[in-house]
């Protein structure tokens, strides 16, 4: 399972973060959102999207090893470009770069590759980051 994100998604990790970030912001709050390289590439997906994959798996005859994944990569900086944007924002006026949220042994780029999904359990991911962020969003928005 690759990257798989929703609401219930922790503030620990960036992407809940980032997008708790853009709704305070839209909410008054004049804090800029810290964050430490932007440059990791990731395969975002739709978490429930994953969970269809999960039971699919289970229902699969034969134990196989399979990636599950949207086999698109984004940097997260896009992630968070889109966030801003979705939200009628320029990211660059509220995130501050901040070296001390770097992770030494954070992996640069993760790509992934689906193909063994779609082919032995007929499953694609439909929903892709900026759908991601749509929904997070929107959901992150309705809490208040």
């Amino acid at each position: 399972m690759f990257n798989h994100e929703s609401p219930l998604r922790g503030e620990r990790f960036v992407t809940r973060k980032v997008i708790s970030g853009v709704a305070r912001i839209l909410r008054g709050n004049t804090e800029k959102l810290k964050l430490g390289n932007i440059e990791i590439v990731r395969d975002w997906g739709w978490a429930p999207e994953y969970v269809q994959a999960m039971w699919l798996l289970m229902q699969h005859r034969t134990p196989e090893d399979i990636v599950i994944a949207t086999g698109e990569s984004h940097s997260l900086r896009s992630f968070v470009e889109y966030a801003f944007q979705a939200a009628g924002l320029n990211w660059e006026e509220f995130v501050d770069y901040d070296q001390s949220l770097l992770r030494p042994t954070d992996i640069m780029m993760s790509y992934a590759d689906p193909a063994k999904a779609a082919r032995l359990l007929n499953w694609k991911a439909q929903i892709k980051m900026k759908e991601v962020v749509n929904r997070m969003l929107q959901a992150e928005l309705e809490l208040s």
